[in-house]
C-alpha cells in the first residue's frame, strides 16, 4: 500500500462522517473491522453500527478531538467494544467540515519484540515516536505519551493526521514522507500547544530515517525537543536588538519614551507605562536619587489592547507615589522591583490608589515589574511592565532584560533632555540676541521670520535693519556656521559688530571686510587646534530713499530676490564673494536702482537647501511665492514658508527678512552749493528758512537755523570745496546735511570759559536728536537730525 493513499490502506479502519452523523466514507480496513461494505453503510446514518441504540457519540462544538471506547455491531450480530479516535477536518474547496474516525487493527496493535521499535526507543533522549515506512505509528515512548495523553496501546497502527486534524500535523506527515524518499533527516520548528500541556511551546521536531542493517530506510524516528527556553532566549536577544535600532530615533524625550513602551510591548509586557521625574520640581536637573513621596510624569504608555484601557494615568498626568510603592522602592533603591497582585482587598502599596486597583482587578493584572531609568548618575523616571493576558510572571530572566532594555532607554531619554534642555537655552539666547521688532524707517517697510532648525540644533542665522544717516537703511541676513550656544553666541557678536561698523557708514564691501578680520580673530581665541574654527555667511545692503540706490555685498551668502512693482521675481545677479573667516580675500559692491515699491527678498540658506530638491528648484519656487504675493509684507513671509518647508519644518535654521522700498518725493529734498566765504552764510540761512516755510515747518525754523549756520559755517572754515548743504524731512524728522571734499572728520571738544570758538558742535549735539559725519567718495558729510512736533 503507498504512503500516498492512506484511506484505502486496509490495516486501520477509517470512516468520514459529517455533522449529522452520516457516514461518508468506509475503507477496507473499516470493512474487515466490522464486516459491512461501503455500499451497506455509506449514506446511512452511523448510530445505525452502535450495539447500543440511541443517539450517536457526542462531538462537542468547536472542539478538534474526541477519543473513547464504542460498542460497535458487527454485520454477524455480534458486539464488539472498539476503541477509536475522530478528528474534525475543516472545510476545503466549499465543502462542510468532516470528521475522520479511525482504529488501528488488532494487528498492528502490539509489537513488544520488534527490533526497530526496541533500538529506537533505547537511543532517544526526548520523547519520540517511530513509524513505519507506511508512516503508520509503531510505538512511542512514555514522554510522548503523556504530551499527546492518549494511550500508547490505541494508537499504535495510526498516522499523524489521524491522531490529530491540526494543520501542523498534516505538515509533519508531509515531511515524513519526503524523509522516507530522500533519506535524508528534516527539523521541523512549530509554536503550539501539545495536548497535556496548559500553554503553547516552542517544539522543534527532528525527523530522521531509521535503516536496517543493510542500509535501507524502514521508518522514521520522530523526536520532539522543547525549545520554549532557546525561543525566549532568542526573543530576548531579538528584543534588545531591537532597542538598540528603534529606541532613540529622534532627540524628543517624549517620543524617546513612546519608543521604549513599543518595543516592549507584547514581547517583554502587555502593557508598560514610562514615568519621569517632574524636572521643574527639582530645578530642571533631575536628582541622583529622590526622596519619597515622588511626583512623576506619564510621558508614554502602550498596550497590546488597542486605547490602553489599562492606563489609569493619562499622558502628561503627574501623580504623586508614596513610600512602599513598587515606583518609589525602585527609584530610592535604583533596582527593579517584582510585584504581584495579592488575593483579596487592596492593602499595602496598592491602598494609596484605589482606582489604580480596581482598574488592575478588571483586566487581570497579576504580575509588576517597576525599573529605574538612570543614566550618568542621574534618576530619570521609571519604566512599569504589567502583565495580564500573559499567564505566567515575570522571571529573574525578563528583570535582566528589562534591565538591559531600559538601561539603552535612559541614556536615549537623558541625551533627549540635554538636548531639550540646551535647545531651550540656545533658542532663549537667539531671542534675546536677534530684534524682537524692526525699526519703522521712512526708506522701508519690513517683516521678517525666524525658525530654529526642527532635528539639529539651533543655528547662529540672523538678520537685522539698521536705521543710517540721511534716511538711508541697512539691510543685513547672516548665518553662523554650526549649532548650539557656541554658534548664537558668535552670531551676537557679529550683529554687534555690523551694527557698530554700520554706525560708522561703512560702504558694504567695507564693512564685509572688517567683519571678516573679526571673523578671523574669533576663530584665533576658540582655539588653534582647528575644532574651534568660526566661519560665516552674510549679506549686507544699504538703501538710499532719496537717491533710491541699494548697494549690496555679500560674503559667500545666497543671493537676494527682488520683485518689482507688478513684476515677477529674480535673482539679483551678485559677486558671491568668499565667506567671512578666510582672510585675505576682496569683496565687491553692486549698485541698483530700485522703482518704489519693489521688494527684497534676504533669507539664509537653511530655507532653500532640500536634501530631496535642487537648488535650482528651490529657486523657482521662491520666486514663484514672492511672485504676485499679497501686499502684506507677513502674509508674503508665511507663503514663502509654506511654499519652501516641510510639513515636519526645515533641517536647518531659517531667516527670511522682506523690505518693501520707499522713494522720498523730490519736493521732500532742498540741496544748495555752498560758496567758500564765510560772509556769504547769511543768504544761506534766509534761504533755509524760506525752505522750511514752504514745507510748513516755521516751528522747527529758531533751531534748524543754528544748526545749518553752525555746520556750513564749519565746513567753510575747515573744508575744502566744493561745500554743499541739503535739507531732508519727512513727517518726523528734518534732517540737515553738509558735505565737503575734507576727509578729516570732525570733533566734539569741550571749549574753556574764555575760548571764543569750539562751541558750534556742541551747540548742535545739545539742540539736536543726534548727530555723525560718514565718509563718501569725495570726502565727508556732517549730518544732524532734528525731531518734528507731530502735527507739524
Amino acid at each position: 500500500m503507498s504512503p500516498d493513499n492512506p484511506f484505502d490502506e486496509a490495516d486501520t479502519a477509517r470512516a468520514v462522517i459529517d455533522d449529522s452523523g452520516t457516514l461518508l466514507k468506509w475503507n477496507e480496513g473499516a470493512r474487515r473491522l466490522l464486516g459491512h461494505t461501503a455500499a451497506d453503510v455509506v449514506g446511512r446514518p452511523a448510530a445505525e453500527l452502535l450495539a447500543v441504540a440511541g443517539p450517536h457519540p457526542p462531538l462537542p462544538p468547536g472542539s478538534e478531538r474526541w477519543s473513547g471506547t464504542l460498542a460497535l455491531r458487527h454485520r454477524d450480530g455480534r458486539t464488539l467494544p472498539v476503541w477509536v479516535l475522530a478528528n474534525r477536518r475543516a472545510a476545503a474547496g466549499g465543502r462542510p467540515p468532516t470528521w475522520l474516525v479511525a482504529t488501528p487493527l488488532e494487528s498492528n496493535a502490539e509489537r513488544p519484540d520488534d527490533p526497530l521499535v526496541a533500538a529506537a526507543l533505547r537511543q532517544s533522549p526526548c520523547a519520540m515516536m517511530v513509524f513505519d515506512d507506511q508512516l503508520r505509528l509503531r510505538d512511542l515512548n512514555d514522554a510522548m505519551a503523556r504530551l499527546m495523553k492518549l494511550p500508547p496501546a490505541r494508537i499504535r497502527g495510526l498516522r499523524p493526521t489521524d491522531v490529530s486534524g491540526r494543520p501542523e500535523n498534516a505538515e509533519i506527515e508531509e515531511y515524513m514522507r519526503r524523509v522516507l524518499e530522500t533519506g535524508q533527516g528534516y527539523d521541523m520548528e512549530a509554536h503550539l500547544k501539545a495536548a497535556a500541556e496548559s500553554r503553547a511551546h516552542a517544539w522543534l521536531a527532528r525527523i530522521a530515517p531509521l535503516r536496517d542493517p543493510g542500509g535501507q530506510v524502514r521508518g522514521l524516528c520522530v523526536m520532539a525537543h522543547d525549545l520554549t527556553e532557546q525561543h525566549r532566549a532568542r526573543e530576548r536577544l531579538q528584543l534588545v536588538n531591537e532597542a538598540s535600532v528603534r529606541i532613540g530615533t529622534t532627540l524628543d524625550v517624549s517620543r524617546t519614551a513612546q519608543e521604549l513602551a513599543d518595543v516592549c510591548v507584547p514581547v517583554l509586557a502587555d502593557f508598560v507605562s514610562v514615568d519621569l521625574l517632574d524636572g521643574q520640581e527639582y530645578g530642571g536637573e533631575p536628582p541622583a536619587v529622590p526622596d519619597p513621596p515622588v511626583g512623576l510624569r506619564r510621558t508614554a504608555h502602550r498596550s497590546v489592547t488597542e486605547g490602553c484601557p489599562e492606563a489609569v494615568a493619562k499622558q502628561g498626568q503627574l501623580d504623586t507615589y508614596p513610600a512602599g510603592t513598587p515606583q518609589a522602592d525602585s527609584l530610592v533603591t535604583g533596582r527593579a522591583v517584582v510585584a504581584t497582585m495579592p488575593p483579596g482587598e487592596p492593602e499595602g502599596w496598592l491602598e494609596w490608589d484605589a482606582a489604580r486597583f480596581r482598574r488592575a482587578r478588571e483586566y487581570g493584572v497579576h504580575s509588576t515589574m517597576s525599573v529605574p531609568l538612570q543614566a550618568r548618575g542621574t534618576t530619570l523616571g521609571v519604566a512599569v511592565f504589567s502583565r495580564f493576558r500573559r499567564p505566567d510572571p515575570f522571571t529573574h530572566d525578563d528583570v535582566l532584560l528589562a534591565e538591559e532594555v531600559t538601561a539603552r532607554a535612559a541614556v536615549c531619554i537623558d541625551n533627549a533632555r540635554r538636548y531639550s534642555r540646551e535647545r531651550e537655552t540656545t533658542l532663549t539666547l537667539q531671542r534675546s540676541l536677534l530684534p524682537r521688532t524692526l525699526p519703522p524707517t521712512a526708506a522701508v517697510e519690513a517683516a521678517s521670520r525666524y525658525l530654529p532648525a526642527a532635528r539639529s540644533g539651533v543655528g547662529g542665522d540672523w538678520f537685522d535693519v539698521i536705521p543710517l544717516s540721511g534716511m538711508r537703511v541697512a539691510m543685513v541676513v547672516g548665518d553662523v556656521v554650526g549649532h548650539g550656544i557656541q554658534a548664537s553666541a558668535t552670531m551676537g557678536r557679529l550683529r554687534t559688530a555690523v551694527r557698530t561698523l554700520a554706525d560708522i557708514d561703512l560702504a558694504p564691501d567695507e564693512l564685509l571686510t572688517h567683519l571678516d578680520d573679526l571673523v578671523l580673530r574669533l576663530s584665533e581665541e576658540t582655539g588653534g587646534d582647528g575644532t574651534g574654527e568660526v566661519g560665516a555667511t552674510c549679506l549686507y545692503a544699504v538703501y538710499d530713499p532719496v537717491s533710491r540706490r541699494c548697494t549690496l555685498a555679500r560674503a559667500g551668502h545666497p543671493p537676494p530676490v527682488m520683485v518689482p512693482p507688478g513684476g515677477t521675481a529674480r535673482p539679483i545677479e551678485l559677486p558671491s564673494g568668499p565667506p567671512l573667516g578666510l582672510g585675505g580675500l576682496p569683496f565687491e559692491s553692486a549698485d541698483l536702482l530700485l522703482p518704489e515699491g519693489t521688494v527684497l527678498a534676504f533669507y539664509t540658506d537653511g530655507l532653500i537647501e532640500n536634501r530631496r530638491r535642487d537648488l535650482d528648484v528651490a529657486q523657482d519656487l521662491l520666486c514663484g511665492a514672492l511672485s504676485g504675493a499679497p501686499e502684506s509684507l507677513d502674509g508674503t513671509c508665511d507663503r514663502v514658508l509654506h511654499a519652501l518647508l516641510p510639513p515636519g519644518g526645515a533641517a536647518d535654521d531659517v531667516a527670511l527678512l522682506l523690505a518693501r522700498t520707499r522713494g522720498l518725493p523730490a519736493s521732500q529734498v532742498a540741496t544748495w552749493d555752498i560758496p567758500a566765504d564765510p560772509s556769504l552764510v547769511a543768504p544761506i540761512r534766509k534761504q533755509v528758512l524760506d525752505q522750511l516755510s514752504a514745507w510748513s515747518l516755521t516751528e522747527a525754523s529758531f533751531t534748524a537755523e543754528l544748526v545749518v549756520s553752525e555746520l556750513v559755517t564749519n565746513a567753510i572754515r575747515y573744508g575744502a570745496p566744493p561745500i554743499r548743504l541739503r535739507l531732508i524731512h519727512d513727517t518726523a524728522t528734518l534732517i540737515c546735511e553738509v558735505s565737503d571734499t575734507s576727509h578729516t572728520a570732525p570733533h566734539l571738544r569741550r571749549a574753556k570759559t574764555w575760548d571764543e570758538g569750539g562751541r558750534g558742535l556742541l551747540l548742535v549735539a545739545q539742540l539736536t536728536q543726534r548727530w555723525g559725519s560718514r565718509h563718501t567718495v569725495e570726502g565727508k558729510t556732517i549730518w544732524a537730525e532734528l525731531g518734528l512736533l507731530e502735527g507739524m
